[in-house]
């Protein structure tokens, strides 16, 4: 999975770490992405993280957050 790979070796608590792995899978569930190997999983787990590196723990908040992010650059588009 794409959000485990960035977050090896990294500064998360192993309770954030789980939070951001859920948050990170309800973005791919919004937008309809099912093959972890797709080039907008990577692009939404980075967007994740880099969001609770910026902070942002609340997971709603997060997810919200990633989602708004990720559109409002075109980066990914939702299912309607």
């Amino acid at each position: 999975m794409a959000i485990y790979r960035l977050l090896r070796g990294g500064v998360f608590e192993p309770d954030d770490v789980r939070l951001l792995a859920t948050v990170y899978e309800k973005v791919l569930c919004t937008v309809g992405v099912v093959d972890r190997k797709d080039p907008r999983a990577e692009l939404i787990a980075k967007k994740v993280v880099q969001l609770a590196q910026a902070g942002e723990r609340d997971p709603e908040c997060l997810k919200d957050l990633a989602l708004e992010e990720l559109q409002q650059s075109r980066e990914i588009a939702s299912n309607p």
